[in-house]
């Protein structure tokens, strides 16, 4: 059993600035390991809290993270981080979460795909993905029945799938995002990247943790 577990949540922006390093990551090693997308419930507030409670933050913090990752985000997103007082968006990760727990029924191989496509909805196309009409794009794209899609979505099963996924983060000792652990056995885990880490750093920590157990 080799798995590589990629912690992340569809509202971070440091995910969404290491997406394409996951994307490389993936394409390099699936046929070394299994990749595992896990959602890590980053934003799951009691009562809808507005954006305005956190765009002031994001102003500035996502012109970091297009200096260090060298994505970009989109206009139709950054309105919303500009305009707060005016925006109708109400975050929250748990929808986002239960969309890819329904795509992993469809193509468990392509979770590291979708994830990014979530982020990329939201950070660049500037989708709300509390919104179920966020993600008839993404079932076009990946040929899924939208009226099996939508049923889904609403299912008590695949929320609970969900929330075990947040608890699974929280086991890890997640405690930001992205992160990414090696899973060796049931009991051995190496953490192998917290917060943006890029291709050339993270393989080179693959090829260490795989080289230490090959010995």
């Amino acid at each position: 059993m080799k798995n590589l577990i990629y912690c992340y949540d569809a509202y971070c922006g440091w995910c969404y600035g290491f997406s394409e390093v996951m994307k490389k990551i993936y394409s390099k090693y699936k046929s070394t390991f299994d990749f595992e997308v896990l959602s890590g419930g980053m934003i799951l507030p009691e009562e809808p809290v507005s954006i305005s409670a956190t765009a002031k933050y994001i102003e500035g913090a996502y012109k970091r993270v297009e200096e260090i990752t060298g994505i970009k985000f989109g206009e139709d997103y950054l309105w919303h981080i500009k305009h707060p007082d005016v925006s109708d968006w109400f975050p929250n990760s748990e929808k986002p979460a239960i969309a890819l727990c329904v795509f992993k029924d469809y193509y468990p191989d392509k979770q590291v795909s979708f994830a990014s496509d979530l982020q990329y909805a939201l950070h660049f196309e500037g989708r709300d993905l509390t919104d179920d009409e966020a993600y008839r794009l993404l079932l076009d794209k990946y040929n899924i029945p939208a009226d099996e899609f939508y049923e889904k979505l609403e299912d008590e099963e695949y929320k609970e799938r969900a929330h075990y996924e947040f608890a699974l983060c929280k086991q890890l000792n997640v405690t930001g995002f992205p992160a990414v652990f090696i899973q060796l056995t049931d009991t051995k885990f190496y953490l192998i990247a917290e917060g943006f880490t890029d291709f050339e750093t993270l393989s080179l920590r693959i090829e260490n943790v795989l080289k230490e157990n090959d010995s």
